[in-house]
């Protein structure tokens, strides 16, 4: 498959800006595989589509307020610190991104916060754009903890051109977020409510957790038009054995299998044994997955919709047949639903 078979026309109308005023009551498309139908749903109604010991499987990674905004020395010039990930605790050094990144260099200080109570120094130029920063601070680790998650902002996507609002706090999270350690949500998970997950645990549905921290390497552009050529950047994963026991047992007994997003896919198709069973496991991922792709685990698949030209896309195009998400993806353009991370939902059966 090459890069340019993934690429389509999107309205900017069309752009959710603001989530929904309830989380259950998004849109949801459903695509049926087998005689590739395609309904239109609320999100609630999802319930309807499973029974008694059918598994659903979700990412129970918590994002963290990874957008800071500080003062360049000297200078006083605004920039923008995105933190990926923490490289060391005990030496205060993280993984980011700067911008704009023409304009930092190693050595240079930036200032974060009233009276400019945190100070870092960059101390390495990790990729064109990414740093290696050192905060100056010997504050006893949980205090210095604090005080980065005070002031760093929500990471909405750079599409929201709005600015972030207090209600993002929360709406940018799922209602089972857990462990902390994800610069971006697992935006299909934000459509639970709590009043939904009730209802499917009424109905006899098991869920499974796992947690893979969603980094930016998701959403990292695809510049190769050969896609095998394309490399994904790591992703922390985790899947204990009693989430893999759970998921086992709806294989072994031919239930429904439902990955809650792409990076529960990614998780679980990271994880898989040889005899095409779920592993526990504790490590790091960089699977990309696109078509054509033979998916070990799940049968069906919930996804919001995609950028054009994403690895997210593509990994819903292997899922659900590439022609028939473009057919899809048409139809949710005419009947004007919401896309990407605030975005509608499609269930893949």
């Amino acid at each position: 498959m090459k890069l340019s078979a993934f690429n389509y026309e999107l309205p900017e109308k069309l752009v959710a800006e603001y989530p929904n005023k309830n989380r259950d009551e998004s849109r949801l498309m459903v695509l049926d595989r087998s005689d590739q139908s395609i309904q239109h749903k609320l999100f609630k109604d999802m319930i309807d589509y499973f029974d008694e010991d059918d598994v659903i499987v979700l990412n129970n990674t918590k994002v963290f307020p990874a957008r800071l905004y500080g003062n360049k020395e000297k200078t006083g010039a605004r920039i923008e610190v995105f933190l990926l990930r923490e490289l060391n605790s005990e030496q205060r050094l993280w993984d980011v991104l700067v911008d704009p990144a023409r304009k930092i260099r190693i050595g240079n200080k930036l200032y974060f916060g009233e009276d400019e109570i945190l100070v870092a120094e960059v101390i390495d130029n990790t990729t064109s754009r990414g740093r290696t920063l050192r905060f100056l601070s010997d504050t006893p680790y949980d205090d210095f903890r604090k005080l980065l998650l005070d002031l760093g902002q929500t990471p909405l996507p750079k599409y929201i051109k709005r600015d972030v609002e207090p209600e993002d706090k929360e709406r940018y999270q799922t209602i089972y977020a857990k462990n902390e350690g994800a610069v971006a949500a697992p935006t299909a998970g934000l459509h639970f409510s709590k009043h939904l997950l009730k209802r499917l645990e009424i109905k006899g549905i098991k869920f499974s957790e796992i947690t893979l921290h969603t980094g930016l390497g998701s959403f990292s552009p695809v510049e190769v038009e050969d896609l095998s050529k394309h490399k994904m950047d790591s992703e922390r994963v985790i899947v204990e054995e009693n989430a893999a026991n759970i998921i086992n047992n709806g294989l072994k007994n031919k239930r429904r299998i439902c990955s809650v997003g792409t990076t529960v896919m990614r998780a679980i198709e990271s994880s898989v044994s040889s005899s095409g069973t779920l592993n526990r496991n504790d490590g790091w991922t960089n699977k990309f997955i696109f078509p054509p792709y033979e998916f070990s685990i799940a049968n069906s698949m919930i996804t919001n919709f995609h950028m054009p030209k994403s690895t997210l896309l593509m990994m819903a195009s292997a899922f659900a047949g590439d022609d028939f998400l473009k057919k899809a993806y048409a139809e949710a353009i005419k009947e004007k639903y919401n896309f990407y991370s605030y975005g509608d939902a499609m269930l893949i059966i």
